[in-house]
Parts: C-alpha cells; sequence; structure tokens
C-alpha cells in the first residue's frame, strides 16, 4: 500500500524551516496539507485581530505550497474529528506536526497522536516554535528556571541547529483555488485598515529581518525604546504565527554580526529579546494557565477594583495621559503597540487603576495581531508584580515623566493623539497642567477636545503600593 503523509500545520505557516514539512514531504507518496481552526473547548480561541493575520497568512501559505505542488486544506472543528475524516479520505499512513506548548495544547496533542496510532497512522512531533524546548532546559537542581537572567545565560551558551532551507518541488506546481483557501472568513470592517500598515507572509517575514539587521540593528540598543521611532524588530506577529522561526532569526543575526563585528553588542541585546520569549514558552509550559492564575500565589488575594467606566476608557484611548492613549490608538489602528509603551499601558491599568491585569491581558489577546499564548500574559504578569521573574511590586511606571524621556519632542503622542499637535513639547505629556494662554494657542480644551486624566497619578500610585505591600 503506498504512503500518505498529512502535515497538520497550526504556527507554524511557513515552508522554510519547518521540520513537520521536510518529513511528510520525505515519504514517498503524495503529501497533504492541514489547518485546523480548532473548536475544542480546552483551547484558548485566537483572538480577533490575530485571527485577521492568520487568515492572510494561510492565503499566503496555501499558495506557496501549491507552487511546491501540495494542495493546503482548511477545517473548522474539533481537531481530533476533522484529522480523523481527512485520514480517512486522504489515505494517510503517516501524519506529522511541530508541537505546541500550553499544557492544555499539550495534553489535546497527545490524546490526537494516541488516536491516530491506535488507527494505524504512524506519528510524529517535532521542535519549529523554539530555540530550545522547556522540557530540554532546566537548573543545575533540574528544575525550571524561574529568573530569565540564569535561563538566559544556559540558553546562550547552547548550539542551536541551523535553519533547513525551503523545500523544493514536491511534484509540479498546482492551481490556486479561485475561492482561496480561508474561505469562511469575512473580514471586518475595522481591520481594514490593518491592510496599510503590514505585509503578510513567509517572504515578508525575511524581508522584515534583513531590513533591520542592516537599517535599524545598530542604533537598537538606545533606539528601542523610542517610540517615535522605528527602530524595533516588528518581527513578533511574524513569530507568532510562524512565517519565521526562532532558529531562522538566530543564525541570521549571528552571521550577521559576524559580517559586521562593530555590531556584536547591539546583535546581543537583540538576540536577548528573542530569548525572552524562549523564557514566556518556559514559563508557560511549566506552570497552570498563565493568562488567568497568577504565578506568584499572593496575587490571588489582590483586592482589584470594579471600575467598568475607567477600563472602557483605558481600551479606547480616553485616559487623558497622552503616551497611554497614544498606544492604545496605535493598537486599535495597527493591532500593534510599542514595547516601551506596552509597559506603560499595562502599569496604569494594573497599578494605577488597580484593575484585574487579566482585564487588559484580555484586551491585548484580543486586540494584537502578534497575541502569543506566553508572551502575552507572561508580559502583563511582569508588570503587574505576579510573574516568576516579575518587576518588584514599587515599580510603578509614571506615565508623563516616562513619555518626557521615551518621547521628548512628542512624535509618538502627535501622532497618534493629533487632537494635541499643536502643544509645545514642554506641555505635550501633560496637557492638563499647561497655561490656559498655550492651551488656547494650541486649540486643546481639557474636557471637550480632549479628556483630563482619569486617574491622579501620585494618589493613585500610593493606594497601589499599599494594596501591594499588604500582600
Amino acid at each position: 500500500m503506498p504512503s500518505a503523509a498529512l502535515v497538520w500545520f497550526r504556527t507554524d505557516l511557513r515552508l522554510a524551516d519547518n521540520p513537520a514539512l521536510a518529513a511528510a514531504l520525505r515519504q514517498e507518496g503524495d503529501a497533504t496539507a492541514l489547518f485546523i481552526h480548532e473548536t475544542d473547548p480546552a483551547l484558548r480561541p485566537i483572538g480577533a485581530a490575530a485571527r485577521w493575520w492568520q487568515h492572510h497568512a494561510l492565503e499566503r501559505l496555501g499558495r506557496d505550497l501549491a507552487e511546491i505542488g501540495i494542495s493546503l486544506r482548511v477545517k473548522t472543528g474539533h481537531a481530533q474529528a476533522v484529522i480523523e475524516a481527512v485520514v480517512k479520505d486522504a489515505g494517510i499512513t503517516h501524519a506529522f506536526w511541530n508541537r505546541r506548548y500550553a499544557p492544555a495544547e499539550c495534553d489535546h496533542d497527545a490524546a490526537i497522536k494516541q488516536a491516530l496510532k491506535q488507527a494505524g497512522v504512524e506519528t510524529q512531533s517535532f521542535n519549529s516554535h523554539l530555540l530550545v524546548e522547556p522540557f530540554d532546559i532546566a537548573t543545575g537542581a533540574g528544575t525550571p528556571y524561574g529568573v530569565f537572567s540564569p535561563f538566559w545565560k544556559a540558553l546562550r551558551q547552547r548550539d542551536n541547529p541551523s535553519p533547513a532551507r525551503r523545500p523544493a518541488s514536491h511534484r509540479k506546481a498546482i492551481p490556486v483555488p479561485k475561492a482561496g483557501f480561508d474561505t469562511d472568513y469575512a473580514e471586518p470592517h475595522w481591520a481594514g485598515k490593518f491592510h496599510d500598515h503590514w505585509r503578510v507572509g513567509e517572504a515578508a517575514a525575511l524581508d522584515v529581518l534583513d531590513r533591520f539587521l542592516n537599517e535599524r540593528l545598530k542604533d537598537y540598543p538606545e533606539g528601542r525604546d523610542i517610540p517615535g521611532k522605528d527602530i524595533t524588530s516588528q518581527l513578533s506577529p511574524y513569530l507568532r504565527h510562524g512565517e519565521i522561526g526562532p532558529r531562522q532569526i538566530w543564525h541570521r543575526t549571528l552571521a550577521f554580526a559576524e559580517a559586521h563585528p562593530a555590531l556584536a553588542g547591539q546583535a546581543e541585546k537583540f538576540l536577548s529579546e528573542v530569548g525572552w520569549r524562549e523564557f514566556s514558552y518556559h514559563l508557560l509550559h511549566h506552570r497552570p494557565d498563565i493568562a488567568r492564575k497568577p504565578m506568584q500565589e499572593k496575587y490571588a488575594r489582590l483586592a482589584w477594583r470594579d471600575a467598568p467606566a475607567a477600563l472602557e476608557d483605558w481600551r479606547r484611548g480616553r485616559t487623558g495621559i497622552p503616551i497611554v492613549d497614544a498606544g492604545m490608538r496605535q493598537l486599535w489602528e495597527t493591532g500593534w503597540m510599542h514595547n516601551r509603551v506596552r509597559m506603560l499601558v499595562a502599569s496604569l491599568l494594573a497599578k494605577n487603576l488597580l484593575i484585574d491585569w487579566r482585564e487588559g491581558e484580555a484586551w491585548f489577546w484580543d486586540t494584537l495581531v502578534d497575541a502569543d499564548i506566553a508572551n502575552n500574559p507572561a508580559s502583563w504578569q511582569w508588570v503587574a508584580g505576579s510573574g516568576a521573574d516579575a518587576a518588584p511590586y514599587f515599580r510603578i511606571f509614571n506615565p508623563v515623566t516616562q513619555g518626557e524621556r521615551h518621547d521628548p519632542a512628542g512624535d509618538y503622542v502627535r501622532k497618534w493623539v493629533p487632537e494635541l499637535a499643536g502643544l509645545p513639547d514642554q506641555w505635550i505629556h501633560k496637557p492638563a497642567d499647561g497655561p490656559t494662554d498655550v492651551l488656547r494657542k494650541a486649540g486643546v480644551t481639557i474636557g471637550k477636545t480632549y479628556p483630563g486624566p482619569i486617574v491622579d497619578l501620585g494618589t493613585s500610585r500610593q493606594r497601589a503600593l499599599d494594596a501591594l505591600k499588604a500582600l
């Protein structure tokens, strides 16, 4: 009986450095590619903005696969039932996929693997999403890492295999369906603006990496904190959806640093940020649901405020604190937010407003194109203070002084909060404190054209310190 292979795509929407795809192509018979919009209740449903990205990534992946003679099937339903139907329909003898790492995902995949084995289908899973899998790195005592610095030291000392190249044609190219691949998707009206900011796909991811290394890396260590400048890599959505893998980033960055020794320090700083992503997955794998449960149990006792009006003002960029409002509006417009500003808006919510960090994590999950099952909750817990390697409870960012430090000319605020554009630099981050004549000249009326601050930063800071210290 001839063999037929199934490759199940999930967060690995690329051809290069994709070990599951490579394994399927090594089989002698036909290969079938499958993506499932999973409805299994144990799995966290994808957020709306990430779903937009995923849709366009699947369309691009389907075209790329067609070029090497493989048809992509996109289905919706419970994964095991969908796979069993495809196995029967296509006569599948071998199934391959790349691993996921949330505890619920691991249990889910293990059950599917067991069912397929019982049905006589050979199955194998691989690592394509991380440099090192969470169960392959541990402290000297054999326990999971809980602090980033020693984790990074251990990770940096490991040899990471070189990424595999894009596979050659499996067979001659096949036609692309006129209806596309992800036919069940209906783009929401608010997502249309994303097209102005992003180019989706594997080829785009590699272009973004090369442009970052050649044009931005030299300024990265300091420039990464300046939201008004395009210094960050902006690779996060490509990594989240697997249009580029961490091994590709790692080795291409090391090769660039070797060719440009003067930039070795900048390259090391960038690689450490890739390390933070790895650490987030380490935390995700070894703990209960980090999107719902504080990593430090004492934080379960914190008395969060019920403040729905303030929460809605925060979501919509109406806090009266310019750099926070700029970040939330950037998020709504582009599906992405500068990382420094992510910390500021999170700190305002979880500490100054004392609103449960899970409310913010859920909003980011739904509105970020790069909403990642590990990075998103781990970063929120870091800011809230409840994470394994978290900011200390007394670290409460002041968004006004942070704005003055990292956006001194107000470029970022003026772009995203244009009603404040006429203010001089001195008042751009604290318009409510501006002299009446200055506000009038700039066309700003606090409470009308721009809201006053919804919280006093000084008193709310002390309130948060008191609540957190009590834990």
